[in-house]
Parts: C-alpha cells; sequence; structure tokens
C-alpha cells in the first residue's frame, strides 16, 4: 500500500476537513444543547489543523495527483490558508447569534465545514470535473445554510431563489465545460489550454463554450447581469450564514476564475476579456448606484459586494500575471472586510433584535466609542480611503490596468469607487451625528469583541507588509500550472 502515500499526502487538509465535518455530524447527535459548543470547539480545531497541515506540506513546486485532477501548487496553499482563518473568524461571529436565536446546532458547522473542502477542491483543480466538484460541494452547502433558519419565511425564500438561480447557473457552466471538452477532446485543464493554442480563437464552439462558462462563474461570484440572487440572499439569511456566504467563497471564486480562465482558456483571453470589461463596469455601476437607495444594511454590503466583484474582475481582464496577483490581493483584503462588517452587525444583534437597518447605527459612539471607530475604519477600508488597506487594493487593480492600456476603464473605475464613497460614509455620519435609537448594551462574548478589533486593526495594521503580501500573491500566480 505504500505507493498510495505519494498520490494522497498532497490532498491530506481535504481529507482531514472531511473526516472531521463526518467526525463532528455524528459526535453532535449525541450532545445536549448544553453541550453543543464542543461541536463548535472540534470545528474550529479542524480548521486550525488543516491550517497545520497545509502549511506542514507546502508545495514549492505543482504536485499533480489522482490522475491530473488534483494539483498542490502555491496558490491552493495561499487560498486554502486564506479560507481556513476566514472560516475561523465566521465561526466565531456566529456562536453567539446563533445561540440568542436558538439555532446552535452542529449542523451550522458542519455544513460550513463541507463548504471548506468544496472551497480547498476549487483551489486544487486542475480538471474540469473535479473544479465543478468542489463548486457543487460548495453550492449545496450553501443552499442548506441559507435555509437554516427552517422557522423564518425569509430565510426559505432566499434559499428557494438562490437554489432555482444556483441550479441555472450550475447547468450553464457544465454546458460550457462540455462544449470546450467537445472542441478539445479533453477535461484536463492544461490538455485544455495546450489544445485551444492549437486551434483558431475564432472557433465558433469554443466561443459559446467560452460564454457560457463565463455566465456560469459571473453568477457564483454575484457579478452584473447574474446578481439578482445576492442582495435577496444576504438579506434573508440569517447574518451569521451571511457572514459566511459574503466571505470565504470568494477566495474560491477566485480559483474558479484563475483555473477556469488563465490556466485553461488564456489563449482565448482575446475574447474573455472584452466579456469581462462589460461585466465589470456593470457591476461597479450597478453595484454602487442602487445601494445609495439601500436602507437595509445587509443589502447595502449585498450591492457593496457587487461593485467590489466589479474592481475584482479589473485585475483578471489585464490577462497578466501582474494583474492576477493584484486581484488575489483585492479578494484576500475584500474577505477581511466582508467578515468584519458582518461581524459588527451581529455584534450590535441581540436576542429579539436585529441590527440589519442603517438608523440601528445611530449614535453608536454615544454608546461604544470604540465599536464606532471599528465600524467606521470598516467603511473607510470598503471605500478605499487611505490609510487602510481597501486604498492600496483598489489602487493595486486601477494600477494593472492602466499598465495594459485601458486608461478609460481605469477612469469609470476611480469614477464609480467616488460614487461608492458616499454609502459608506452615510454609516460614518450616522454613527458620529445622529442620536442613538437603540440604547441597549452591547453584550457580545469577550473574545468576540477582541477577534472583530484584531480583524479590523488588521486593515491598518499590515499596510508596512503589503508588499510582502504582494510578492505572496505574485509567487503564487508564478508557480500557476
Amino acid at each position: 500500500m505504500n505507493f498510495l502515500i505519494p498520490d494522497i499526502m498532497p490532498a491530506m487538509p481535504e481529507i482531514f476537513v472531511f473526516s472531521m465535518a463526518c467526525a463532528i455530524l455524528v459526535i453532535d447527535l449525541f450532545l445536549s444543547d448544553r453541550l453543543r459548543v464542543v461541536s463548535y470547539g472540534l470545528a474550529q480545531a479542524t480548521l486550525v489543523g488543516a491550517a497545520l497541515l497545509t502549511l506542514k506540506l507546502p508545495s514549492t513546486t505543482p504536485v499533480f495527483t489522482f490522475s491530473h485532477m488534483f494539483v498542490a501548487d502555491h496558490l491552493s496553499d495561499l487560498l486554502k490558508l486564506g479560507t481556513y482563518v476566514i472560516t475561523f473568524f465566521v465561526f466565531a461571529y456566529s456562536r453567539d447569534y446563533l445561540r440568542d436565536r436558538g439555532i446552535f446546532r452542529g449542523e451550522y458547522f458542519v455544513l460550513g465545514l463541507f463548504g471548506v473542502v468544496g472551497m480547498m477542491v476549487m483551489a486544487s483543480a486542475s480538471h474540469f470535473l473535479t473544479l465543478y466538484l468542489g463548486l457543487e460541494l460548495l453550492s449545496l452547502s450553501l443552499y442548506a445554510m441559507i435555509a437554516f433558519q427552517r422557522d423564518s419565511a425569509t430565510a426559505t425564500e432566499a434559499a428557494m431563489k438562490y437554489f432555482v438561480l444556483g441550479a441555472i447557473a450550475s447547468g450553464m457552466l457544465l454546458y460550457g465545460m462540455s462544449m470546450l471538452y467537445g472542441a478539445t477532446g479533453s477535461l484536463e485543464i492544461a490538455a485544455v489550454s495546450k489544445a485551444i493554442g492549437e486551434m483558431s480563437p475564432d472557433n465558433i464552439i469554443l466561443i459559446f463554450g467560452l460564454v457560457f462558462v463565463i455566465a456560469g462563474i459571473a453568477f457564483k461570484i454575484g457579478a452584473v447581469p447574474f446578481h439578482m440572487w445576492v442582495p435577496d440572499v444576504y438579506h434573508g439569511a440569517p447574518t451569521a450564514v451571511a457572514l459566511y456566504v459574503g466571505t470565504a467563497p470568494k477566495l474560491a471564486s477566485f480559483a474558479l476564475f484563475l483555473r477556469l480562465l488563465v490556466s485553461g482558456l488564456e489563449p482565448l483571453a482575446g475574447s474573455w476579456q472584452s466579456m469581462l470589461m462589460i461585466i465589470a463596469v456593470l457591476s461597479m455601476a450597478i453595484g454602487n448606484i442602487i445601494a445609495i437607495a439601500q436602507d437595509n444594511i445587509k443589502r447595502m454590503l449585498a450591492y457593496s459586494s457587487i461593485s467590489h466583484m466589479g474592481f475584482f474582475l479589473l485585475g483578471i481582464l489585464s490577462a497578466e500575471p501582474n494583474g492576477y496577483s493584484s486581484s488575489l490581493f483585492y479578494i484576500l483584503i475584500y474577505a477581511v472586510m466582508s467578515a468584519g462588517a458582518f461581524g459588527m452587525i451581529i455584534l450590535l444583534s441581540h436576542a429579539g433584535f436585529e441590527a440589519e437597518n442603517l438608523s440601528d447605527f445611530k449614535g453608536l459612539n454615544q454608546r461604544s466609542p470604540w465599536h464606532a471607530l471599528l465600524m467606521m475604519l470598516l467603511m473607510l477600508s470598503m471605500a478605499g480611503v487611505p490609510p487602510t488597506v481597501g486604498f492600496y487594493a483598489k489602487l493595486l487593480v486601477i494600477q494593472s490596468i492602466i499598465k495594459v492600456g485601458m486608461v478609460p476603464l481605469a477612469v469609470v473605475a476611480v469614477l464609480f469607487a467616488v460614487i461608492g464613497a458616499y454609502y459608506y460614509l452615510r454609516v460614518i455620519k450616522l454613527m458620529y451625528f445622529d442620536d442613538a435609537t437603540e440604547q441597549a448594551p452591547i453584550r457580545a462574548g469577550r473574545d468576540v469583541q477582541v477577534l472583530i478589533s484584531v480583524n479590523v486593526l488588521l486593515l491598518i495594521g499590515i499596510m508596512p507588509w503589503v508588499g510582502v503580501i504582494m510578492e505572496l500573491c505574485r509567487q503564487a500566480i508564478l508557480t500557476l500550472s
């Protein structure tokens, strides 16, 4: 059996997380409500263990296994580590929220871990089937998590909308992959890229396949015109679930773009650049403009997410390594910002009260100056205002398109960034210049308050190390198999 060890070792983090998720599912059956925290502790320990395994088995050069369907490389390691860290914060923020609402059950953490496995598989996919397997494992976990609060009509409605639209998008993606398979005769991403390089870029089957693939992955990141599910899911799902949906899966979306468009379809870059340009501009425009009209902060963050995906796509559509690394940096920073923003909503909520409306943030400075400061830093970073790292993230993706001569697109991006600053600054105005309508003290646990403080202060604290992080992103892209 020794010959199996080299094949299994690169996938040990995935095997570990999946095994632990199954174990937690069984253990949770025997736990009383009072001991349910054991499931939470095991889930967090699983993420820590997976991080240690990933660090213990670093991939300095790409290592293929499972008949070239799975690859362990620097990019997959970086995305997996980011996924563990973000999910760790998500689970920590969610604990008290779920307990206060009587839905503190092991299924939340089990589904979350299964979703993490899906993201890990997507990060290491080198084959269309593996990529689709990871994507569907993540999607099915998300569908169930959104409907997790079974007595909530809005959560059930959001889950149904997401399920129906998600099934259509998955079908479109699968149809696109099948057309690419028909044209190239392979499902292995490297072989597809080689075959396309020897074909005419105007091949009608390739172009049709590309259109369906881009439609499918644009839905998965919530980009216009495939964004319809985003505000309804963010608003309808319990905040703890919206927190999960809006953070770690974005890292998996980057893997989806890199593995499909860059590793597989880069010979067709001339075609997908123009498609992504339209999607990026529409996402920045519609996301930022409609967010201005929102009174519900979860819906505002949903439209904000759509606009951020537009900025994220700028680096991808530059079709060069510097742009890809800028997009990787952007999506990592966005995941941290999104975790902090939803974490603040959870922090201000309590049993019987959801801090979902913008008016709930009125006078926060009077109630808790420290938490008002944290929320202000989050809003400034999302708006791209220095000295936060959100400014540097936007600057890098805009620079990447200027370097390839797309100056008009850069001007449009800056314009929409300025427009988007309005609704972020409005939250700051409510916190500092309006009188408080909610007087209840902030009841979150000390550990959660410490974690959210660390989460937000990272947005300023890592500024001296931005160059180091960008270099890690560049190395990850350069070793892309």
